[in-house]
């Protein structure tokens, strides 16, 4: 998680194989950077466009304040979300009302950041459009752009990226030396020399320096002496410069495409081709439930995956859980070999009913206890719902069930603060409905109050009331009650945020009565919390903690769902602050900041983070006070309406402010202000929930090893040794899905996205 714009650890992931060579690219890349705003590297499929920008990026990220973040579209289909990609890669909350662009561009109007637009050439129109406003409206932010097309945009700056050249032994630089990386890691103790580098020169030029066709013909060394290698290369090469004089490079990567694939087994190939369907990365459950048949039975799908592995046509990412993706080049290869097997439209029918199984389970359970592990698995599928969804909208005759698929997301996006992207879906699927699946339909009824309830969690009331009008409308036409119930709430929600609390309490008793009757307790207890709402925000303490002592009823002593519990726990401290219950408020409300952080809830957090600041000055500890309130601010400045503009809480806000100011004064004030400021929200939440006055001079990370349980340091010690979730395991006589779920929570609660950042978290600790 990070805060406004503030890219952890520079927003770029751990490289499992090595750079070689291209030094001179990235000098002219470095070079660009500081001339130009906007540099495309500009190339074929697998000649390194990516892997060249990652290097430049993380060399040029000491030039970039506000860190350097990598955006990767290519499991990105719809342009029309391509803001929100952006937004939630950068940190930036899906809570703000405004255009996704519009907002975008207001958090970064001062802010000196590097985005790296991975895979544009899908997307190139937007991508443009994209980059056009970024440089004209926040004149502090860069773009490296990765693209077999240049964007088009004055003031881009194109550096074509060509095949690595074939040179003389011991470069060190070139096509050879990347083949000699590559074949040591399948052959231990592979080295080129006087002996073969020959053979490997000719090979690699053969392969016309092309790195992907390159990693893809080293794997054969397991099975193929390199002599052996050479000549089938030759052979298959031949079938084509027999009928032209030159062999193009893409036609080049395509053949050794090709020629790796024929060397699959026809089950890996039939894998292959089902695993297209899949958008960015998948596990291996999600692999069996789309891909088995009477062909691939599941149990063997793992043998298979594994085979594909070996072969370097799939890529297997170890850190939070075992993942596995295709690259895009060969993706696209799959995609074309399932069309040519006629099984495209049954595949992705099958993706996207397990995913939208994924979000029915969630949505069933998502006010349970197992809310936030759910809610991480679903979250981690970001990219294939996406794609599901995508697919479910374009099916002909399928509107009414993209509809309800859309629906089952509701709290998916409610949770995990998506709300903008939420928004654009449930409009897209309720018009396309509206068209083509005319009268009333309950899906429809109930995708409008969610709208709207988004509508309204964002600030828009006006916005919001049409939606959730028409939704009862039809919830009343339907003679569905628990849709009525959920309008009605919703019409509550509208009466508070509108300044007319009077009309929300009857509305709310209404709602809770319906709700009750229903035995709907996940129901009940939102439209409670949002009842504890309206008494915490007039000022009714005591009534807020009586209402809100029944939602904790409701959810259950020691239970672990975090949205409802942490919004209550949250009111219930501002509850006991206006009652004057110091001690009692600032437990409370370090509750409800740890449970909001862990489902990346930035508003609520803010909020969170507010109290603590003026709990503190209330205790006189002005310098945490201090830092707290700059924490917050950088949250709000991506809002339009701090604290929900709500006055109870903006005379609190500015009462903090004054206190803290006049006993700091203005230079110091203004100091610790901006060291806040400057914080992760990760850090802040941290260095709060460990009651910290003045910020640490060290990295504020180095205090969240003290979160860990004594097991989680032991496995983040094995970590820093550099063993493996599998060697770990051994080491501890565990499982290695024990270790994995170790592994995830220290991932978790360190804020970090790698193994690399856990050995640096152990080494500075223990420094």
């Amino acid at each position: 998680m990070a805060s406004a714009v503030d890219v952890r650890r520079g927003g770029l992931p751990v490289q499992v194989t090595g750079f070689v060579g291209r030094s001179r690219e990235l000098a002219v890349v470095a070079r660009l950077l500081e001339e130009a705003r906007l540099v495309s590297l500009v190339g074929p499929g697998g000649v390194g466009k990516t892997r060249i920008a990652l290097q430049a990026a993380g060399a040029a990220r000491e030039r970039f304040a506000d860190g350097v973040c990598l955006v990767e579209l290519s499991a990105l289909e719809d342009a029309g979300l391509l803001a929100h990609t952006v937004s939630a890669a950068l940190g930036l909350p899906g809570q703000d009302s405004r255009p996704a662009l519009e907002h975008l561009v207001e958090c970064l109007g001062g802010r000196q950041v590097l985005i790296v637009l991975d895979t544009c050439e899908h997307l190139v129109e937007a991508c443009a459009m994209l980059a056009e406003v970024l440089l004209r409206e926040a004149p502090a932010v860069s773009i490296l752009a990765t693209t077999r097309q240049p964007l088009d945009v004055a003031g881009e700056h194109t550096l074509a990226i060509a095949p690595m050249p074939v040179q003389e032994p011991g470069s060190g630089e070139d096509a050879v030396a990347l083949f000699a990386q590559r074949a040591a890691a399948v052959v231990p103790g592979f080295t080129v020399g006087a002996d073969n580098h020959a053979a490997v020169a000719a090979l690699c030029r053969r392969l016309d320096g092309i790195p992907l066709a390159i990693e893809l013909a080293t794997v054969r060394l397991r099975a193929i002496p390199l002599e052996g290698l050479l000549a089938r290369l030759e052979d298959r090469f031949s079938l084509l410069t027999a009928r032209r004089s030159t062999l193009p490079r893409h036609q080049t990567l395509r053949t050794t495409i090709t020629w790796s694939h024929d060397l699959c087994t026809a089950e890996e190939r039939l894998l292959w081709a089902r695993l297209s369907v899949f958008s960015g990365s998948f596990d291996l459950a999600a692999a069996e439930a789309v891909c088995q048949d009477e062909l691939l039975p599941a149990g063997r799908i793992i043998e298979y995956l594994v085979g594909l592995v070996d072969k370097s046509v799939l890529l297997r990412q170890e850190g939070r859980m075992d993942r596995y993706r295709l690259l895009d080049t060969l993706r696209g290869f799959g995609a074309e070999q399932l069309v040519l097997l006629g099984e495209e439209e049954r595949v992705r029918r099958r993706h996207m009913g397990h995913f939208r199984s994924l979000a029915a389970r969630f949505r069933e359970r998502a006010f349970s206890g197992e809310q936030l592990a759910l809610y991480q698995e679903l979250d981690r599928e970001r990219a294939n719902v996406r794609s599901a969804l995508e697919f479910a909208l374009s099916a002909p005759g399928g509107e009414r069930e993209a509809l309800r698929f859309a629906v089952s997301l509701w709290p998916y996006w409610l949770c995990g603060a998506r709300l903008a992207e939420g928004r654009v879906w449930l409009e897209r699927a309720l018009r396309l409905a509206q068209e083509r699946v005319p009268g009333p339909l309950p899906e429809r009824a109930e995708g409008l109050g969610h709208l709207g309830f988004f509508a309204l969690q964002q600030g828009a009331q006006h916005v919001a009331l049409p939606w959730i009008e028409e939704s009862l409308e039809l919830a009343v036409e339907l003679e569905d009650e628990r849709l009525r119930a959920l309008a009605i709430q919703h019409l509550a929600v509208h009466r508070l945020l509108s300044g007319r609390p009077d009309e929300g309490f009857p509305l709310f008793d209404d709602a809770c009565a319906r709700l009750t009757a229903l035995g709907d307790r996940s129901g009940l207890a939102i439209a409670l919390m949002e009842k504890t709402a309206l008494f915490a925000l007039s000022g009714d303490g005591r009534t807020a903690l009586a209402v809100s002592g029944e939602v904790l009823e409701l959810l259950g002593e020691g239970s672990q769902e975090c949205w409802v519990q942490g919004y209550v726990l949250f009111l219930r401290a501002l509850a006991r602050w206006t009652l004057g219950d110091l001690a009692g408020s600032v437990r409370e409300a370090r509750r409800a900041v740890r449970m909001k952080f862990a489902l990346g809830d930035l508003l609520a957090v803010a909020d969170c983070l507010e109290l603590l600041a003026w709990q503190a000055a209330e205790q006189e500890r002005m310098v945490r006070a201090c830092w707290l309130l700059g924490a917050a601010d950088r949250v709000w400045q991506q809002f339009a309406a701090p604290l929900a503009g709500a006055p109870l809480l903006l005379r609190h806000h500015d009462r903090a402010i004054a206190l803290v100011g006049r006993s700091l004064g203005p230079e110091r004030y203004a100091a610790i202000f901006r060291q806040g400021a400057g914080l992760s929200l990760g850090d802040a939440v941290e260095l709060a929930e460990l009651d910290v006055d003045a910020i640490p001079v060290q990295a504020p990370r180095r205090a969240a090893m003290e979160l860990l349980s004594p097991r989680e340091r032991e496995v983040a010690g094995l970590v820093e040794e550099g063993l493996t979730n599998r060697e770990i395991a051994e080491r501890l006589v565990i499982s290695k899905r024990t270790a994995d779920a170790h592994i995830e929570h220290i991932l978790a609660k360190l804020g970090v996205s790698s193994r690399v950042e856990i050995a640096e978290l152990v080494a500075a600790g223990s420094g």
